[in-house]
C-alpha cells in the first residue's frame, strides 16, 4: 500500500434532472484531476441526477440517460485513476425498490464495482425508503492497493460516540474499517442548517479517531428548491485534524495528498462564516440565486412595506442578483404611515434596485363597496385587513406576469408559525426566503447587512426602530396579535425546533397561557402553511416537507397539557 493518495474532491452544484449538464461538469473535473495527477476524484451523492430528484427517479429516460453518461465518464479512467461519484443504481432484483442510492467505483476504463446506500433517511425532508431498496452489503474497493472505504451520506451519520439514541442499529463505517478500508470517503448530498457544518466536521472527526482511519467527505453545494446545500466538503486525519476543507456555499475544487500512514502534514482549510447570523445570509441568498436561475428566471420583485421583512428580502435578493434583477414594489393604502412610504423608498434608492409606486388604495376601497352591497351595512374588521393583503398579492402577481420576474413572499417564521400572514395575500410568492427564519433572526439580518458598509448600509435605522407593524388597521402593530418576539420566537425555537412538549416550555420559565395561546396559533394555521411557498431551510426543523402535520385533526390534547 502506497503512503499517501492523491485525492481530488469535486464539490459541485448540480441541477436536478439535468444529467448531460451533471455530467459535463463532472467531466470537466475529471480533466482538472489527471492534469493535477490526482489518483481519485470524488464526487457527490446522486451527482448525475442533482438531489433530490423525488419522484424522477420513476421515470425510464432519465435513468437511461444516467446510466449513458455514466458509462462515459468511466471510459474517461484508467489503471491509474479512479472516479467515485454517485447515482441511481438499478435493483437487478424482482422484489423490493427498484433502485439504490449508489456510488460508482470507476476504474480501468468501466464501472468497476459499485457501493450502495444501508441506511435511507426517512424523517424530516428525507423520504428516501420511498424510491430506495436498504442494502446489507459491506463493499471495500481495492485500487492500487488501497482499500476504499465508500459510504453514501447518512451510512455515517449513526456513530454511536455522538447520539445518544442513535436511529439505526447498524454501523456501515465500522463495517467498513472491520472489512479492511484504508480510507474512508463518504458521498454526500448533506442539506444546511445553521450550525451543522461544524457537526459533520466533528462527526466524521469521531469516525476516523474510532478507527485510526483517514476520511473524505465531498458535499454538494448549492440550492434546490427548499434545500441549501452548503458544501465544505474536507478530509480529516486519522486523529481527526483537519488537512484540508473546500468553501461554504460556492462549488470547488481541490487535491489532497491524504496520508495513509499516520496524520497529514497538509492544512489547508478554506474560510468559514464567522457566526450563525451570516451562515443563514449565505444561506438565503444562495438560495435565492439558485432558485431563481435553476427555475430560467433572472429577476424578482419584492413588495416593499417598508418594514424590516420586506426590507431584508429585498437586501438579500440584491446581493444574490445583482441589483438590475430586483424590483421593489409599494403598494399604500389609507393605513400606510409616511414613515413606510419614505422608508420604502430610501431602501430601494440605496440597494440601486427599481422602485415602482403602486398605490392600491382605490382597488382596496371598490372591494369594499363590494362587500358592503353583498352583505350590508358591518363593521370594518380582520376581513377588510385581509382583503389590503390580497389586492397586494394580486398586484404583485400581476406584475410577476407581465414583467416575467419571480415574486418573493416576505413572511418570517414566527408569522408563518402563528398564522399572522394572509393566505393569497402576502403568501402569495414563488419562493419565501425568510419564512424558517424567526423574527429576532431577521432583525440580526438587518443589523448584518447594514453592518457591511462603512456609515450605514441601505435599510433605514427608522425600520430597526420602529414597532413592526402590517399596518392593516389605524395604529396596528404585530404585539397587538402576538406576544413579544422574544417570547414567541423562543417558545416557537423550543416547540417546533426541538420537539418540546407544553409541559417542557412552561418550565422553561414561559406563561402558560401564552405557551397555550402561541401552540393553538401554530396549529391552527396548519391550513395556511400547506398552501404557502416554497421556504428555504436554515434552522434544523422548518415548515415544509419537513413539517407533516394533518389538517382535519385535533390538537388539544397537544395543547392542553398545560393545567390551568
Amino acid at each position: 500500500m502506497p503512503d499517501t493518495l492523491s485525492v481530488a474532491l469535486a464539490q459541485g452544484n448540480y441541477l436536478v434532472g439535468d444529467v448531460e449538464g451533471n455530467a459535463a461538469k463532472i467531466e470537466r473535473a475529471v480533466g482538472r484531476a489527471t492534469d493535477a495527477d490526482a489518483d481519485l476524484l470524488v464526487c457527490s451523492e446522486l451527482a448525475l441526477l442533482g438531489y433530490p430528484p423525488r419522484d424522477l427517479v420513476e421515470r425510464e429516460g432519465l435513468l437511461d440517460a444516467q446510466d449513458d453518461a455514466l458509462a462515459r465518464l468511466a471510459e474517461l479512467t484508467d489503471e491509474e485513476f479512479a472516479l467515485l461519484v454517485g447515482f441511481a443504481e438499478r435493483n437487478p432484483a424482482e422484489t423490493g425498490r427498484p433502485l439504490y442510492n449508489a456510488a460508482a467505483f470507476c476504474h480501468g476504463g468501466e464501472l468497476a464495482g459499485t457501493t450502495r446506500k444501508r441506511l435511507l433517511p426517512t424523517y424530516d425532508v428525507f423520504e428516501e425508503d420511498r424510491y430506495f431498496e436498504r442494502s446489507e452489503r459491506t463493499v471495500v474497493h481495492d485500487f492500487r492497493g488501497v482499500g476504499l472505504g465508500v459510504h453514501v451520506c447518512e451510512d455515517a451519520w449513526n456513530e454511536p460516540d455522538v447520539w445518544e439514541r442513535p436511529r439505526y442499529a447498524a454501523d456501515p463505517v465500522a463495517d467498513l474499517a472491520d472489512a479492511g478500508a484504508d480510507l474512508l470517503v463518504n458521498l454526500s448530498a448533506s442539506p444546511f442548517y445553521a450550525g451543522k457544518g461544524d457537526e459533520r466536521t466533528a462527526l466524521m472527526a469521531s469516525h476516523a479517531t474510532d478507527h485510526d482511519l483517514p476520511f473524505v467527505f465531498v458535499n454538494q453545494v448549492g440550492a434546490n428548491d427548499e434545500l441549501v446545500f452548503d458544501g465544505r466538503s474536507f478530509v480529516v486525519g486519522p486523529e481527526g485534524e483537519e488537512a484540508r476543507r473546500l468553501a461554504e456555499f460556492e462549488a470547488d475544487f481541490a487535491v489532497c495528498e491524504v496520508a495513509l500512514d499516520g496524520p497529514s502534514d497538509e492544512q489547508t482549510l478554506a474560510p468559514v462564516a464567522r457566526d450563525g447570523t451570516e451562515e443563514v445570509r449565505r444561506a438565503v441568498e444562495l438560495g435565492i440565486r439558485d432558485y431563481v436561475r435553476k427555475t430560467g428566471f433572472e429577476g424578482v420583485l419584492v413588495g416593499l412595506s417598508g418594514g424590516v421583512d420586506s426590507s431584508v428580502a429585498a437586501a438579500l435578493a440584491t446581493e444574490a442578483l445583482g441589483p438590475e434583477n430586483v424590483l421593489g414594489v409599494a403598494m399604500a393604502t389609507r393605513y400606510t404611515s409616511d414613515a413606510s412610504e419614505e422608508d420604502a423608498a430610501a431602501l430601494a434608492e440605496a440597494l440601486g434596485i427599481e422602485f415602482l409606486d403602486a398605490p392600491i388604495e382605490d382597488a382596496f376601497g371598490a372591494f369594499e363597496e363590494l362587500l358592503d352591497a353583498a352583505v350590508g351595512e358591518r363593521e370594518r374588521s380582520v376581513t377588510d385587513e385581509n382583503v389590503q393583503a390580497r389586492v397586494r398579492g394580486t398586484t404583485l402577481m400581476a406584475l410577476s406576469n407581465e414583467l416575467g420576474l419571480l415574486v418573493l413572499a416576505t413572511s418570517n417564521k414566527s408569522e408563518l408559525a402563528t398564522g399572522y400572514c394572509t393566505l393569497y395575500g402576502d403568501m402569495c410568492g414563488a419562493l419565501a426566503p425568510l419564512a424558517d427564519c424567526p423574527k429576532e433572526i431577521v432583525y440580526d439580518l438587518a443589523r448584518r447587512v447594514n453592518d457591511e458598509l462603512e456609515g450605514g448600509g441601505p435599510i433605514p435605522r427608522r425600520v430597526l426602530e420602529r414597532p413592526p407593524s402590517a399596518e392593516l388597521a389605524p395604529d396596528q402593530t404585530d404585539q397587538d396579535a402576538l406576544p413579544p418576539y422574544e417570547v414567541l420566537d423562543d417558545v416557537l425555537r423550543q416547540y417546533v425546533g426541538e420537539g418540546a412538549t407544553a409541559e417542557e416550555i412552561v418550565s422553561s420559565g414561559h406563561d402558560p397561557s401564552v405557551v397555550r395561546e402561541i401552540l393553538a396559533l401554530v396549529h391552527g394555521s396548519e391550513f395556511k402553511r400547506w398552501q404557502a411557498a416554497p421556504v428555504l431551510k436554515v434552522t434544523r426543523k422548518a415548515f415544509g416537507v419537513g413539517w407533516r402535520y394533518p389538517l382535519a385533526a385535533t390538537y388539544e390534547r397537544v395543547i392542553n397539557q398545560i393545567p390551568r
